[in-house]
């Protein structure tokens, strides 16, 4: 081989060679966007009744936080003493109260046939409303039924103390698909009503995937669980030991641009489990490392 065709034949190699590192370097580097899409800007939260009750309200703030909780969910509090402790724990454990789970909904509902029923349950809400108000959150979770004549009622004093009233689906036999619970939310024709979506609840008769997708901006807050159906049976899980195809639920929220708080429901327990909890919160639908 002469001079100048060695000299050819070197400078053709090294391109070669440097143009397979820039597109394999590229390759790679598509490969790893697509494999780990950026960090949810979601905060990650926990209901207060996970937390270890033989804890006072103090050390189980403190340790939801130290676990890497940044929100909590508080239940329904009708003694004014009890919520103002909890409400100072909580600004002493550094983590914000952003919820409330309304609770007279279950014994009360608000389509019972039985006015004194009814109104007891708007007497909850009512309170759910005021502590929603003292803790700093901005929602209130309503199971609703079919009683939009009966929400509507609420709708002055949520707008006055600037609470949302966020309807969730469960199974009690009503709002079955995303759509007829976006044209419910949507009835209202009020910005205090939205929509709470919980991914585990839909997963018998639906993709959680299509209802976030369908919700979109209804959606104010988030509940996190995970549902297994068996042969002969079906039972809520841990989170990822499920039937929940937690990327397309990640992927979902980041395509409706979704930046609220997902809060677990989950059985309470230990602080092991707790934190094994948190860091599959991080690991499936976070995408934090």
């Amino acid at each position: 081989m002469g001079n100048e065709t060695r000299r050819r034949f070197l400078k053709t190699s090294a391109g070669a060679v440097f143009a397979a590192t820039l597109v394999g370097s590229v390759g790679e580097t598509l490969t790893a966007a697509t494999r780990s899409p950026a960090a949810l800007p979601i905060k990650k939260g926990i209901l207060l009744s996970m937390l270890p009750a033989n804890l006072n309200y103090g050390e189980r703030l403190a340790l939801a936080h130290e676990i890497g909780f940044e929100v909590l969910q508080a239940l329904t509090e009708p003694d004014q003493g009890k919520a103002e402790e909890l409400k100072k724990a909580a600004d002493a454990a550094r983590i914000r109260i952003d919820s409330v789970m309304n609770m007279d909904h279950w014994k009360y509902p608000l389509s019972s046939s039985d006015p004194a029923a009814v109104e007891k349950s708007l007497a909850g809400m009512r309170t759910s409303l005021h502590n929603a108000k003292l803790w700093g959150s901005d929602v209130v979770l309503l199971v609703p039924a079919r009683s939009q004549k009966e929400i509507r009622k609420l709708l002055p004093l949520a707008e006055e103390l600037k609470v949302v009233i966020a309807i969730e689906e469960v199974w009690n036999r009503f709002l079955l698909s995303p759509l007829e619970m976006a044209k419910y939310i949507d009835e209202f024709q009020n910005p205090w009503v939205k929509a709470w979506f919980d991914v585990g609840n839909v997963v018998l008769y639906g993709y959680p995937q299509d209802w976030i997708r369908t919700l979109d901006k209804r959606i104010v807050k988030v509940h996190l669980k995970d549902f297994k159906r068996n042969k002969d049976s079906y039972a809520w899980v841990n989170l990822g030991d499920g039937d929940v195809d937690w990327a397309a639920v990640r992927e979902a929220f980041a395509a409706i641009h979704y930046t609220g708080s997902a809060t677990v429901e989950l059985e309470a327990g230990d602080e092991a489990y707790l934190r094994d909890v948190s860091r599959r919160v991080d690991r499936l639908l976070l995408n934090r490392s």
